[in-house]
């Protein structure tokens, strides 16, 4: 696979070199952008990512994923210098929506003048986990041949947490927080304080929009009201395509209300719950400022500023 990407890399680069070294070629404004989706694992991220790689050859731009080794979502000091060099100054790639299971990564550390946009999408965090352990254990109905880690163990979430197993152990909900804390030592650290708090200063400051995976319908919309080099089209394909509707994980057994609650007394829950619901809160407020609602159905709004008042008056 990866002798396979070179590969690619390569012809891409010499179809955009034939006529000159690649320094020379001049970007418009509204080809010079770069998105990054640091995707967290099972929040729909698929099935987004599936409309981007749907939409890129009609918008005119590239997807890549991020491939880190066995999925760590940390890079080394020298990667982060590597991945932040080819976002920002691989011209063939842009503009570019790049995605895959990285932590955030401040941009502004290295110097850069123009740092990516970010957007991401969450899931209440046991709904999440949930999904995650069946998945590790069944697959989905994306890659249904795929032999999964946790394959041929047919211990149920409910018995895992009465049991209580490694694999649904509280610990194990302290993902999302740190995705968004970034690659400090200390967003690692499971139920820090400080982690959340940085997550949610990023989400607000770094992020131009996160959305929840239950209402995954309306973040695709304000995607494309917002961004429509990217997204044009968007809205239409999620509510029609067949590829890119939820990737669905087997064998998933919702747990009861007595696991729900044993997890919930944790505070790895709470801290985790309360960047969701932070989260959710901010998302609808975007959303209520950027649509209206007419018999059960969304628009997005027209424009709603002007100018005036506009000197030194022309002749």
């Amino acid at each position: 696979e990866r002798a396979i990407a070179r590969h690619e890399v390569r012809e891409i680069e010499q179809r955009h070199t034939v006529d000159g070294p690649r320094q020379d070629v001049a970007l418009g404004e509204e080809d010079d952008i770069v998105i990054i989706y640091n995707r967290v694992p099972k929040t729909a991220s698929t099935s987004f990512t599936n409309i981007a790689y749907d939409l890129c050859a009609k918008n005119k731009y590239h997807v890549l994923h991020i491939n880190t080794t066995k999925n760590n979502p940390v890079m080394s000091l020298q990667d982060q210098v590597r991945f932040v060099k080819n976002v920002t100054s691989w011209k063939e790639m842009k503009p570019g929506f790049y995605h895959g299971h990285i932590s955030y990564l401040d941009f502004a550390k290295f110097g850069v003048k123009k740092k990516p946009i970010y957007i991401n999408v969450i899931r209440d965090p046991i709904e999440r986990l949930v999904s995650y352990y069946y998945f590790l254990r069944f697959g989905d109905d994306y890659r249904p041949g795929l032999r999964r880690r946790k394959q041929g163990d047919k211990k149920t979430f409910d018995e895992c947490v009465a049991a209580g197993g490694s694999d649904c152990a509280p610990e194990k909900l302290w993902l999302q927080i740190p995705f968004f804390c970034g690659h400090s030592s200390e967003c690692w650290n499971v139920g820090s304080r400080w982690a959340l708090e940085q997550a949610k200063y990023n989400l607000i400051n770094e992020y131009f929009l996160v959305g929840v995976t239950e209402e995954l319908e309306d973040f695709i919309m304000l995607l494309e009201a917002a961004l429509p080099r990217f997204f044009r089209g968007a809205t239409e394909l999620y509510r029609t395509g067949k590829k890119s509707h939820l990737r669905k994980t087997t064998e998933k057994k919702l747990p009861t209300k007595e696991t729900i609650a044993k997890l919930q007394q944790s505070e790895i829950w709470k801290m985790e719950n309360e960047f969701y619901e932070f989260a959710l809160e901010q998302f609808q407020f975007v959303r209520a400022h950027a649509v209206r609602e007419k018999d059960g159905e969304l628009y997005i709004l027209a424009q709603n500023f002007f100018y005036e008042k506009i000197y030194p008056k022309s002749n």
